[in-house]
C-alpha cells in the first residue's frame, strides 16, 4: 500500500519490508516514508537514513518489517 500522504510524504503500512520500503523510497526520489497500521493510524516516520543504518546491522534479515525498525534497535 502506498498513498502520496499529501505534505508529510508517502505513507505505507508497517509491515512493509525494509527492502520493499527501500526500493519504494528510491523509485518516488523520497528520503522518508510515514508508517501506518492495519487501521490506516500513523505509528511513525522512518528516513532513509535510518534504514541504511538498519541495513548494515549483523543483526538485519531481509524479513524486517517497518514496524520493527521503529520498535528500536536492531542489536
Amino acid at each position: 500500500m502506498l498513498d502520496d500522504g499529501g505534505p508529510f510524504g508517502p505513507r505505507v503500512r508497517d509491515d512493509m519490508t525494509v527492502e520493499v520500503a527501500l526500493s519504494l523510497m528510491a523509485g518516488a526520489r523520497v528520503d522518508h516514508l510515514v508508517l501506518c497500521d492495519g487501521d490506516d493510524q500513523s505509528t511513525g516516520l522512518v528516513t532513509l537514513a535510518r534504514l541504511a543504518g538498519v541495513t548494515g546491522s549483523p543483526a538485519y534479515t531481509d524479513r524486517i518489517r517497518l514496524r520493527d525498525v521503529i520498535a528500536g534497535p536492531l542489536v
